[in-house]
Protein backbone atom coordinates (compact mmCIF):
# COMPACT_ATOMS: atom_id res chain seq x y z
CA UNK A 1 0.00 0.00 0.00
CA UNK A 2 1.33 3.58 -0.52
CA UNK A 3 0.01 7.03 -1.57
CA UNK A 4 -3.32 8.05 -0.97
CA UNK A 5 -4.36 4.47 0.16
CA UNK A 6 -1.55 4.35 3.45
CA UNK A 7 -2.29 8.19 4.59
CA UNK A 8 -5.97 6.95 4.67
CA UNK A 9 -4.86 4.11 6.58
CA UNK A 10 -2.70 6.08 8.73
CA UNK A 11 -5.76 8.49 9.18
CA UNK A 12 -3.58 11.32 8.00
CA UNK A 13 -6.29 12.44 5.67
CA UNK A 14 -10.07 12.15 5.75
CA UNK A 15 -10.45 11.42 2.41
CA UNK A 16 -11.66 7.60 1.31
CA UNK A 17 -9.14 6.80 -1.81
CA UNK A 18 -11.50 6.17 -5.15
CA UNK A 19 -8.74 3.30 -5.75
CA UNK A 20 -6.48 0.79 -4.27
CA UNK A 21 -2.76 2.35 -4.29
CA UNK A 22 -0.12 -0.30 -4.13
CA UNK A 23 3.63 -0.36 -5.12
CA UNK A 24 6.03 -1.95 -7.23
CA UNK A 25 9.67 -1.90 -8.03
CA UNK A 26 10.32 -0.20 -10.74
CA UNK A 27 11.27 -2.78 -14.02
CA UNK A 28 9.18 -5.26 -12.59
CA UNK A 29 5.80 -6.13 -13.98
CA UNK A 30 3.01 -4.21 -13.01
CA UNK A 31 -0.06 -6.39 -11.98
CA UNK A 32 -3.36 -6.31 -13.79
CA UNK A 33 -6.39 -6.27 -11.49
CA UNK A 34 -9.35 -5.77 -12.23
CA UNK A 35 -11.46 -5.05 -9.10
CA UNK A 36 -11.19 -3.15 -7.05
CA UNK A 37 -10.29 0.08 -8.80
CA UNK A 38 -6.32 -0.20 -8.57
CA UNK A 39 -3.37 2.25 -9.17
CA UNK A 40 0.05 0.98 -9.44
CA UNK A 41 3.13 2.96 -8.67
CA UNK A 42 6.54 2.47 -9.36
CA UNK A 43 9.62 3.18 -6.92
CA UNK A 44 12.75 2.42 -7.41
CA UNK A 45 14.14 -0.71 -6.43
CA UNK A 46 17.32 0.62 -3.86
CA UNK A 47 14.26 2.30 -1.87
CA UNK A 48 11.28 0.23 -2.40
CA UNK A 49 11.43 -1.18 1.13
CA UNK A 50 12.39 2.06 2.76
CA UNK A 51 9.64 2.46 5.34
CA UNK A 52 7.73 -0.43 4.49
CA UNK A 53 5.51 -2.12 7.63
CA UNK A 54 3.03 -4.24 8.36
CA UNK A 55 -0.72 -3.88 8.38
CA UNK A 56 -3.04 -6.43 9.22
CA UNK A 57 -5.81 -6.09 7.25
CA UNK A 58 -7.96 -9.09 8.67
CA UNK A 59 -7.10 -11.15 11.40
CA UNK A 60 -4.07 -12.66 10.92
CA UNK A 61 -3.55 -11.38 7.53
CA UNK A 62 -1.08 -8.66 6.92
CA UNK A 63 -0.02 -6.84 4.06
CA UNK A 64 3.12 -4.41 3.27
CA UNK A 65 2.32 -0.70 3.84
CA UNK A 66 4.90 2.23 3.65
CA UNK A 67 4.68 3.93 7.18
CA UNK A 68 3.16 7.32 8.26
CA UNK A 69 6.56 9.04 7.60
CA UNK A 70 7.70 7.65 4.01
CA UNK A 71 3.67 7.73 3.51
CA UNK A 72 3.63 11.74 3.47
CA UNK A 73 7.21 12.33 1.61
CA UNK A 74 5.61 10.18 -1.30
CA UNK A 75 2.60 12.23 -1.02
CA UNK A 76 4.98 15.63 -1.02
CA UNK A 77 7.16 14.41 -3.92
CA UNK A 78 4.49 13.64 -6.25
CA UNK A 79 1.62 16.53 -4.93
CA UNK A 80 1.56 17.77 -8.50
CA UNK A 81 0.02 14.03 -9.46
CA UNK A 82 -2.41 13.91 -6.33
CA UNK A 83 -2.82 17.20 -5.40
CA UNK A 84 -1.25 19.68 -2.88
CA UNK A 85 -3.90 20.18 -1.01
CA UNK A 86 -4.03 16.11 -0.32
CA UNK A 87 -0.51 16.15 0.71
CA UNK A 88 -0.44 19.47 2.61
CA UNK A 89 -3.55 18.17 4.49
CA UNK A 90 -1.47 14.30 5.59
CA UNK A 91 1.45 16.80 6.78
CA UNK A 92 -0.03 18.76 9.39
CA UNK A 93 -1.90 15.88 11.30
CA UNK A 94 1.26 13.75 10.88
CA UNK A 95 3.76 16.60 12.42
CA UNK A 96 1.09 17.25 15.64
CA UNK A 97 1.07 13.21 16.56
CA UNK A 98 4.38 12.48 16.30
CA UNK A 99 6.32 15.74 17.03
CA UNK A 100 10.06 16.20 17.17
CA UNK A 101 10.43 12.26 16.43
CA UNK A 102 8.07 12.63 13.34
CA UNK A 103 10.63 15.43 12.43
CA UNK A 104 13.34 13.60 12.59
CA UNK A 105 11.99 10.59 10.83
CA UNK A 106 10.64 12.88 8.04
CA UNK A 107 14.17 14.18 7.41
CA UNK A 108 15.60 10.87 7.02
CA UNK A 109 13.12 9.71 4.81
CA UNK A 110 13.57 12.82 3.04
CA UNK A 111 16.93 12.54 2.66
CA UNK A 112 16.88 8.97 1.75
CA UNK A 113 14.59 9.77 -1.36
CA UNK A 114 16.31 12.74 -2.05
CA UNK A 115 13.69 14.99 -1.34
CA UNK A 116 14.78 17.03 1.54
CA UNK A 117 14.94 20.19 -0.44
CA UNK A 118 11.12 19.67 -0.71
CA UNK A 119 10.07 18.62 2.90
CA UNK A 120 11.77 20.96 4.52
CA UNK A 121 9.89 24.41 3.66
CA UNK A 122 6.58 22.55 4.20
CA UNK A 123 7.39 21.22 7.91
CA UNK A 124 9.03 24.76 8.58
CA UNK A 125 6.29 26.21 7.19
CA UNK A 126 3.17 24.05 9.42
CA UNK A 127 5.27 24.48 12.76
CA UNK A 128 5.96 27.94 12.42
Amino acid sequence: MCDESALALHELIDDIPAAVHIAVPRGTRRPTISYPPTVVAQYAPTTFTLGVERFEAAPGETIPMYNAARSVVDAMRHRSRIGETLALSALGPYLRRSGRDGVSQLAYVARELGALSVIRPSVEAVLA
